[in-house]
Formats: structure tokens, sequence, C-alpha cells
């Protein structure tokens, strides 16, 4: 459960409390607590062992190790790791729930054709 390996990212370390609005354009690791929304068009979120998170949550790929209460949707692909605790509703083309997490919500799987036709393509 150690932070991501690959490419530039930001951390939120386990002190650090934030409220408000939060975007960027790069992938972001959260083991703090962070209160609010949380955007990261094209990027990932990965939520840590110690991260609480109450947000709505948009971006490419969301990993979910620790608490999230709020919607996820995510463009490409949402995991739920067996320590995750997740309340809300998950948009997203792929999904993987591990063994062991806890998750309350709804699931809506967008296919690429539902993709296309939400974007006025054929």
């Amino acid at each position: 459960m150690n932070s991501p390996k690959t490419g530039e990212f930001a951390l939120i370390g386990k002190s650090v409390v934030i409220k408000g609005e939060l975007s960027g354009s790069e992938d972001l690791y959260i083991d703090g607590q962070v209160e609010g929304s949380i955007e990261l068009h094209g990027n990932n979120l990965t939520i840590g062992a110690n991260g609480q998170v109450k947000a709505n949550v948009n971006a490419n790929g969301v990993v979910v190790q620790g608490k999230l209460e709020g919607n996820i949707k995510a463009s490409d692909r949402a995991e739920l790791r067996k320590s995750a605790i997740a309340v809300g509703d998950i948009a997203t083309q792929r999904l993987a729930i591990e063994d062991g997490a806890y998750f309350k919500g709804r699931v809506d799987i967008q296919g690429e054709r539902a993709k296309q036709e939400a974007s006025g393509g054929k």
C-alpha cells in the first residue's frame, strides 16, 4: 500500500486536511483527509489506506484503499481494494472490487457506445 511508483504525482500526507475544491493535471495520492470535490480529468486518483475522503470524484482512474464517501466518475477504471470502504455511486467503463471491500451504492458501467453517444459521435 505504498504511493504510486509511476511518473509524476502529488501526495497528500496523513496529517493533511483539505476542505474545498481540489483539481489538478497530475496523478494524486491521498493519505490524509479531503472534504469537498476532486477533479482530475485525464489523471488518476489513489486514496491510500489512511485516506478519508468525503467528496465527489471525477478522474480517469480511481483506486480506493481507504474510506470514500461520495460518487466516483472514472472515465477508464475504478478499483476498490480489500481495505476499501466506499459509499456512493460509481460510473465507469471498468470496475474491480476485491474480496473484503465494502461498497454501498449504484454502479453504472459505461461502454464505448454509451461514451460515443454521450459525446455526440457515431
